[in-house]
């Protein structure tokens, strides 16, 4: 298993939020990946902050996001890996420009143009808003004057890597979404830009690295294990529901209790708990509804 999960490290493309994330850590890629997405020449200060988690309060939700820096002006620059399209990016980055800004305050605070300027870059392969744009900033605009800017301070950036606007971008740029699909010597030979060369080398570094390969393979292996929990539960809840859905059946029948368990030959307990809780549903005796209050019971008793 080692040596399969070596191999898939060192075939891991920078879309896939493990390698960005490690290879993020270093000051000079970090720095060259945001210049190259801007299109810009921005210094930062310090060595990125990878995996940085937010809370609020322990009630609420928290994010974390992969990459955090700040430049010599104080503006903070998020970086977020996003593999898939979950169907919910536009209002998550509302969450957690939220989020973000509730952080850069003190308490008791009253001068808000304390908050730093930030950049939201998430950067995903696919085409979130279908406009075939390799990169889409959002920041604050008047719907009545369109020329008019809120200047908040706060962008937010939509990169797609399968943009089709080519003539809009440098080489530059262009190389480093080949890049980031095709993590590998070739593309990075290939390409002109001595800023990919310096974050190929990060790169090439990482998934070299026995110890970031060992720490690839217990996030593999905890991963495989969740996916086997997920099917268990799954398989678990639909043999659940196959049961109550039956005793539902039986009690809409007016069979009592005893009589349904030696009929399914199911563990009389087990069924009088569920009628017990499905007799609160009669008498059309909802199983879903059933199935429901009866998981919710199981996991107070746990």
């Amino acid at each position: 298993m080692t040596h399969n999960v070596t191999t898939k490290l060192e075939k891991l493309n920078l879309t896939d939020r493990f390698l960005f994330d490690e290879t993020m850590e270093d000051l000079e890629a970090y720095e060259a990946t945001v210049n190259i997405l801007l299109e810009n020449e921005i210094e930062l200060l310090t060595r990125p902050e990878t995996e940085k988690e937010f809370r609020v309060s322990p009630e609420l939700r928290a994010i974390r996001l992969d990459v955090i820096n700040m430049d010599k002006d104080k503006t903070l620059y998020y970086t977020e890996m996003q593999n898939k399209n979950t169907g919910n990016l536009r209002k998550r980055s509302r969450y957690y420009q939220a989020h973000l800004d509730v952080s850069l305050l003190e308490p008791g605070c009253t001068n808000f143009n304390q908050l730093n300027d930030s950049f939201l870059i998430m950067i995903a392969p696919f085409d979130l808003f279908g406009k075939g744009l390799y990169r889409y900033t959002f920041e604050g605009t008047c719907r009545e004057c369109p020329e008019l800017k809120l200047k908040d301070g706060a962008i937010k950036v939509f990169i797609n890597t399968k943009g089709k606007n080519s003539e809009d971008f440098s080489e530059e740029f262009l190389e480093f979404m080949e890049y980031l699909k095709k993590t590998n010597d070739e593309v990075a030979k290939r390409s002109k830009s001595q800023r990919i060369k310096r974050i190929h080398e990060q790169v090439k570094k990482i998934k070299a690295s026995e110890k970031i390969g060992v720490k690839y393979m217990q996030l593999w292996e905890e991963m495989a294990l969740a996916k086997e929990e997920a099917k268990l539960e799954g398989r678990m809840e639909g043999e659940n529901c196959k049961l109550i859905k039956q005793i539902c059946k039986k009690l809409q029948k007016g069979i009592l209790p005893d009589d349904i368990a030696e009929i399914l030959e199911e563990d009389l307990a087990i069924v009088k708990s569920i009628c017990k809780i499905a007799q609160k549903y009669a008498p059309a005796y909802d199983s879903d509804k059933v199935l429901e209050a009866w998981l919710e019971s199981n996991d107070e008793i746990t």
